[in-house]
């Protein structure tokens, strides 16, 4: 048997070769399995018996602003891109969707107690006007959803008659937070 000058340097870049193969296979094999674990979807049909709509006026042009804008992560009707069908990116699609509807949802927002609902609008106020919403890393892949500064000039005052609505519409009592019990 003729030995190569070098063979056992040789031998070990192959088995370095090998091993990595083996590794590049099973991280596949895993990312295949992970292609069938889902999170659950987002995506009602219709308004909800809760929406906002139903108790106060939306006007058209602020509802397609919303819908475009906002709702993918603050409704019940996410529109989903085709990457979020890609495991674990639905993952952390769906981790971003529950957490921003944990912070408001257009489609359970009648549903809050009064005094939330103000405190919602307040705070769709400040995040409009800070620049803060729609989220950076939302817009970066969807780029209509980009508001413009007349937008956000539409959708703060809108905000502003909303609260006025409710000012009149409601006892002052129910606009504030109940004290916690003693």
């Amino acid at each position: 048997m003729q030995r190569h000058p070098g063979g056992s340097v040789v031998a070990e870049k192959r088995k370095r070769l090998v091993l990595a193969a083996r590794a590049l296979v099973v991280i596949l094999v895993i990312f295949l399995i992970l292609q069938f674990i889902r999170p659950p979807g987002n995506q009602s049909v219709g308004e909800s018996a809760s929406s906002i709509q139903t108790l106060y006026p939306v006007p058209a042009e602020i509802h397609d602003l919303l819908r475009r804008s906002c709702y993918d992560c603050h409704s019940n009707r996410t529109i989903y891109p085709w990457y979020s069908y890609v495991e674990p990116v639905g993952w952390w699609l769906n981790s971003h969707i529950t957490e921003g509807k944990s912070e408001l949802n257009f489609d359970e927002f009648t549903s809050y107690p009064v005094f939330r609902q103000l405190r919602k609008l307040q705070a769709i106020r400040q995040q409009v006007e800070d620049g803060k919403m729609p989220l950076p890393s939302y817009t970066v892949v969807h780029t209509s959803a980009i508001l413009t500064p007349e937008e956000r000039g539409r959708i703060i005052h809108w905000v502003e008659a909303m609260k006025d609505t409710m000012k009149a519409r409601y006892p002052a009592d129910s606009l504030k937070r109940p004290a916690r019990g003693r």
